[in-house]
């Protein structure tokens, strides 16, 4: 039983560290999440124009999104755009910029469907009660968006969060380059400590992750009755 590799958890300040890198990952995801929201309402409704330049330059904004993964966002945007323009750009703020372009498409998607699955008569009754446009928008069409997108808009949280591991390789310090720091530095006195530390963070985020999972399948119950 010696040198079992959990030790190397509650050695010094391991598990701080694992949850101060924790922090940072839940912080770039949280800080997208927001920009990806409101951003992404704004485009849902200009996706939603009569107007084929401006369809055609969203339909070209979400292909690019899809089709690039997001490691080569983020390589492109740190190592590229950043070193080429002379800007001193860290690691943590590169990521926001990546996954709020990534987010906000899928955000836009989301609203631009949610805004065409409203019945049109929905938009009938609200001029017929003599509402402006604003008005229809802001009292009847948005809270239907919003009960809508609420599931969606988690799952895509979650889907965040996940993929913020990924900032590891542009050396951006959090959970799992911290769980990488701690296995480096026990390799040699705790030979199995990778497992644990792994096996850690997996059930942070785990932890995190699922608690989101089981409210947007409630959401999503919930408002299809």
């Amino acid at each position: 039983m010696q040198n079992m590799g959990i030790e190397v958890l509650f050695k010094g300040s391991n598990f701080l560290r694992l949850c101060e890198g924790l922090w940072i990952t839940l912080r770039i995801a949280l800080i997208a999440m927001v920009l990806s929201l409101l951003l992404g309402f704004v485009l849902g409704m200009i996706m939603n124009v009569q107007n084929k330049a401006v369809k055609f330059i969203c339909r070209i904004y979400l292909e690019i999104v899809r089709i690039m993964p997001q490691l080569v966002l983020l390589f492109l945007v740190y190592f590229g755009a950043a070193k080429h323009l002379g800007m001193n750009m860290s690691g943590e703020f590169a990521a926001v910029i990546v996954f709020t372009f990534w987010g906000t498409a899928e955000m836009g998607d989301l609203v631009r469907s949610a805004l065409i699955s409203i019945p049109k008569h929905q938009y009938d009754s609200g001029f017929g009660l003599g509402l402006k446009k604003w008005q229809v928008y802001v009292y009847i069409i948005l809270p239907q968006t919003i009960r809508r997108l609420l599931p969606s808009a988690i799952n895509l949280l979650t889907r965040m969060i996940k993929t913020t591991s990924l900032v590891v390789l542009i050396g951006v310090v959090e959970v799992v380059k911290v769980g990488k720091q701690i296995i480096d530095a026990s390799r040699y006195t705790n030979p199995t400590a990778a497992l644990w530390v792994y096996g850690t963070i997996f059930i942070m985020y785990f932890v995190i992750c699922f608690p989101f999972s089981r409210i947007s399948a409630y959401l999503e119950k919930k408002f299809a009755n």
